[in-house]
């Protein structure tokens, strides 16, 4: 037990949620197709737990045309109807429409800024936030950034990106480092 590495510990005690914790969770992001993945997965994470998302994300994948948000933005009515249908995936109306608008929008940004990227990561200058949480529990839901990256995308036109939704994509993308000071990826990432 001993030479096991501490981890965060809300990934603790389950397999999937720890592989993620290890390879994914706050690693610097800049990659536009990985980005607007997160952004989706954490649309549909609102009001649910992180892990039944990451179960479903395979799912999502298929469903979604491997997060293609060229194809996403042409969605119709019958694409629609089909994800809805689709016990794979969480069948919210509202957020599969969302995913549809955003995909239009994020691609609004890319032509505004020539990426996502540039226009996320400019909100804090291309460099990660280092935060110094001994308990995950001790970091906030929202900050007065996640607000005003929030306010942002809402007025272009974003759909289900609250304060709370922005902030855990910024903890997924590396915006913000959030491992716990205690946890061997607080240094890594």
């Amino acid at each position: 037990m001993s030479d096991k590495k501490h981890k965060c510990s809300w990934c603790v005690g389950d397999e999937l949620y720890e592989k993620y914790h290890d390879q994914e969770w706050g690693v610097p992001l800049r990659d536009d197709d990985v980005l607007f993945e997160f952004l989706v997965l954490e649309t549909f994470q609102a009001g649910l737990s992180w892990i039944t998302i990451l179960r479903k994300r395979e799912n999502f994948r298929v469903a979604l045309d491997h997060f293609d948000y060229k194809r996403i933005a042409q969605y119709g009515e019958d694409k629609i109807h089909s994800l809805l249908q689709d016990p794979g995936i969480i069948r919210n109306k509202l957020k599969v429409r969302a995913t549809v608008t955003n995909a239009q929008k994020f691609m609004e940004i890319q032509r505004e800024f020539g990426s996502f990227s540039e226009y996320i990561w400019g909100f804090v200058n291309d460099t990660p936030i280092i935060n110094s949480f001994k308990n995950y529990k001790d970091a906030p839901a929202n900050t007065p950034l996640s607000d005003t990256i929030s306010k942002d995308l809402k007025k272009r036109g974003f759909k289900f990106v609250g304060s709370t939704v922005v902030y855990a994509t910024m903890q997924a993308i590396g915006m913000i480092n959030d491992h716990e000071v205690g946890c061997f990826r607080h240094n890594e990432v």
